[in-house]
Formats: C-alpha cells, structure tokens, sequence
C-alpha cells in the first residue's frame, strides 16, 4: 500500500487518524474533534479529548483528517461511504479532496 497522503487518504485507514468535523448537517457536530477509534460503512467513531465518544455520520458532513507527516486534508464524507476494507481496496484516482 502507498504511503498516506492527501492523495491517498481514501484508500487508507482512517482509525488512529485526528480528525475535526468542518461542516454537518447536524449542526451540533461542527467542531466535533477526536481520534477515530472506528468505522463502519456509514460513520466514524470519534473519541474526543473529554474521553466522549461520538458517533459521526460519513454522509452529510465534512471533515478534516490531520495526517502523520503534519498536513491536513478535508474530505467530503461522502467519499468515505463503504464498508472499510472496500474501500481501502478499491479508491483510486479522481478524489475529490484538497489540502488545508
């Protein structure tokens, strides 16, 4: 597998990553930020700084994954909808993403 990078986050795992909701449609997740502890084809676990763990739906929302090497990366989380493991292994080129 390629390293992670802005590029390549979609066909990566996303648990371990911090990550900050940027926009929802549920407006009380704005701001919502954590390590992903889990995911599943629909949402994201989250568990924030106050050991609160929030589950965060993939379509609908925002987010911002801040990466190992420092960058951050916003992606629409529709883009993120799939069962884990298909999409690590399937997502190619054509992302929809971009540098923060």
């Amino acid at each position: 597998m390629t390293s992670l990078s802005p590029r390549t986050i979609l066909a990566h795992e996303l648990v371990g990553l911090r990550v900050r909701v940027v926009e929802a449609d549920n407006d009380a997740l704005v701001g919502a930020a954590g390590r992903v502890v889990e995911e599943t084809r629909n949402t994201l676990r989250v568990e924030g700084e106050d050991g609160r763990v929030r589950t965060v739906p993939k379509a609908g929302t925002t987010l911002e994954f801040a990466l190992p090497d420092g960058a951050h990366v916003v992606v629409d989380g529709r883009r993120l909808v799939a069962r884990p493991a298909r999409r690590t292994q399937t997502a190619t080129g054509g992302s929809t993403w971009h540098s923060a």
